[in-house]
């Protein structure tokens, strides 16, 4: 924040409290608020992936940034100069001031990622973070990139170390994938649970479901991934595996991984801008908005099914997102007990 402008960085900075909280969006045409790294000099945008490389892990900035290429790719693949799909489409926002002690976090957001950050003294929430692309697989200026192959293969481990009695209790056999399958992209959303929860798992099996778990929090610095993991495994036997769609490794498929403290999912979708040179990208907007966020990808090359939102689930555009239920999101139950205790 002191390398920005005053005019910058009153741009970007809100109270602790603000609804800019919930205001983000997986959608590329989303207005938003803050600071655009495409609109910044080295200088300013270097501190801004150092504070992303803090919080995140390295696999986790790694991440983001291919996310952040592949936004670029797709616009390029759909005719190029659109500013929001660019590599540089994405926004930081400063909620609070800084400290060591205070309250205060950011939000780096934009078409198919947005991070969520709280921070409270030496406690973080990095929730909700919602991580997507289309295409995942692809060549991007000379460098050959894939995304989300451990998320998609971390996904089936648990499901194939289950019985067949099991099996029956996660893979939802009375409903049919669509083109879009994911339920908490919108602040708002009622989930029940669904599928088998810990409790009647194996403690090898109990150890498949954390490894996949461990994939999604491990996008956190190593220190509080830690720290995460063990209020998943805490309550992991009131934690529930629930499956849609094919079980192949190519498949197409659902997952969702849900507790009182966790609340995955991952969602191969239909093509909506890639494979399809009809699309547009988007998606429906997510946090405030309700709605559902989008995303979806082929198993090989562009294409891979037909597109739009009803269209056929490829493994060509995934989005994923991880949520702390039961007030957790955004720190706002650490924020609430800070402000009883400490005013």
């Amino acid at each position: 924040m002191d390398g920005l402008s005053a005019k910058e960085r009153t741009s970007c900075t809100f109270d602790v409290d603000d609804d800019e909280w919930l205001a983000w969006s997986n959608v590329d045409g989303y207005e938003r608020k803050g600071v655009r790294m495409g609109d910044i000099r080295d200088r300013k945008r270097e501190p801004g992936y150092a504070l992303l490389g803090s919080a995140l892990s390295a696999k986790g900035l790694t991440q983001t940034r291919n996310i952040m290429k592949f936004n670029q790719f797709l616009g390029d693949y759909n005719g190029g100069n659109r500013e929001t799909l660019a590599e540089g489409a994405c926004f930081f926002t400063f909620m609070g001031t800084p400290s060591t002690g205070g309250p205060w976090g950011f939000q780096y957001e934009g078409h198919h990622v947005a991070i969520d950050y709280f921070v409270l003294g030496d406690q973080v929430v990095m929730t909700p973070t919602f991580m997507g692309s289309e295409p995942t697989s692809a060549t991007y200026k000379g460098e050959r990139i894939t995304l989300f192959e451990p998320e998609t293969r971390a996904g089936p481990a648990p499901l194939r170390s289950l019985t067949a009695a099991q099996r029956a209790k996660v893979i939802d056999s009375g409903a049919s994938r669509s083109g879009t399958d994911m339920k908490a992209g919108a602040d708002n959303a009622k989930l029940a649970y669904q599928g088998l929860p810990g409790s009647e798992l194996t403690p090898a099996q109990r150890d498949k479901l954390l490894d996949l778990v461990r994939v999604y929090v491990g996008y956190l610095d190593d220190g509080h991934a830690g720290v995460r993991m063990t209020e998943v495994e805490k309550h992991l036997d009131r934690t529930y595996f629930y499956w849609l769609g094919g079980t192949e490794d190519s498949s197409a498929f659902y997952y969702r991984v849900h507790g009182p403290v966790v609340l995955i999912e991952y969602d191969a979708q239909s093509p909506l801008a890639y494979g399809t040179k009809t699309g547009t990208g988007g998606g429906q907007p997510s946090g405030r908005p309700t709605g559902q966020p989008s995303g979806g990808m082929p198993t090989g090359g562009p294409g891979g099914g037909r597109g739009g939102p009803n269209g056929t689930p490829t493994q060509q555009h995934i989005p994923t997102i991880v949520r702390t239920p039961n007030g957790g999101d955004y720190g706002v139950d650490l924020l609430r007990l800070h402000l009883e205790t400490d005013h």
